[in-house]
């Protein structure tokens, strides 16, 4: 399922859980329902609502700092492309073929990672079909002097360094959040809202409260898995570091 399709399941469920409140309150024998019980369920609810706050926080972090990482590895693949084509360069014009084959690798790479479709496809397999071709022209080069054996190593180094980028990302595009940690949260926010309404009769300003407070919390959630997905989504890892780095390629 989607993030979006996610959070709306889970909107439903909390507000339903905040209907079902008041609903309850309306069956519940006047004694259920006098200082005492208000005061032990509020002290309850308070410790199941500090520790959701202290949850969602930690989620919010964790996600923020996955998508800051993912960012800064497509603007260190777009400098090491950069600076790759720019070795090759001053290697000789022999290297044409290489930069050439290195440029269309990473169009292709920019052009499914952030397709507009949306479509889940394995992004970073154009660039890692043409990794191996790419090491193995490098290594095929023919130095004639110390200037260009060192220019080769360095090009190899780098042609190494990408694809440890490359597949840093790929490996963690399976990262996202726990589904059981999920279904805690949902349940948890349940029973929160279920307490909300236990103890307030329904009108209009009561529902119009449990509505806004249930899609504020529904959509922090949302925020945490849209971060989890930094390449499709309406939360995206820019792409520009690496447009940029594909117009200077080849010059």
């Amino acid at each position: 399922m989607s993030p979006i399709s996610i959070s709306v399941v889970l909107f439903a469920c909390v507000f339903g859980g905040g209907l079902l409140g008041t609903f309850l309150h309306s069956l519940l024998p006047k004694g259920h329902l006098d200082p005492d019980s208000k005061e032990a369920v509020r002290l309850g609810m308070a410790l199941v609502g500090t520790t959701l706050a202290l949850v969602l926080g930690l989620l919010i972090a964790s996600g923020k700092g996955f998508y800051d990482t993912q960012s800064s590895e497509v603007t260190q693949l777009a400098a090491d492309v950069v600076l790759l084509d720019r070795v090759l360069l001053h290697f000789g014009p022999e290297t044409k073929e290489i930069r050439e084959l290195l440029r269309s690798s990473v169009a292709s790479m920019v052009d499914v990672t952030w397709a507009r479709d949306g479509s889940e496809k394995d992004n970073f397999a154009p660039f890692a079909a043409n990794e191996g071709a790419l090491f193995g022209k490098i290594q095929q080069l023919s130095p004639h002097n110390d200037n260009q054996r060192f220019l080769q190593s360095q090009a190899l180094s780098m042609a190494i360094q990408l694809g440890q980028t490359r597949s840093l990302m790929f490996a963690q595009k399976a990262s996202s959040v726990p589904m059981p940690l999920l279904a805690v949260l949902v349940f948890w926010l349940v029973l929160l809202f279920v307490s909300f309404g236990l103890f307030v009769r329904a009108n209009v300003t009561v529902v119009v409260s449990l509505f806004a407070s249930a899609l504020a919390v529904c959509s922090a959630i949302l925020l945490i898995l849209e971060m989890y997905q930094p390449y499709g989504g309406l939360i995206q890892v820019s792409s520009a570091p690496l447009r940029a780095a594909l117009a200077q390629l080849g010059q």
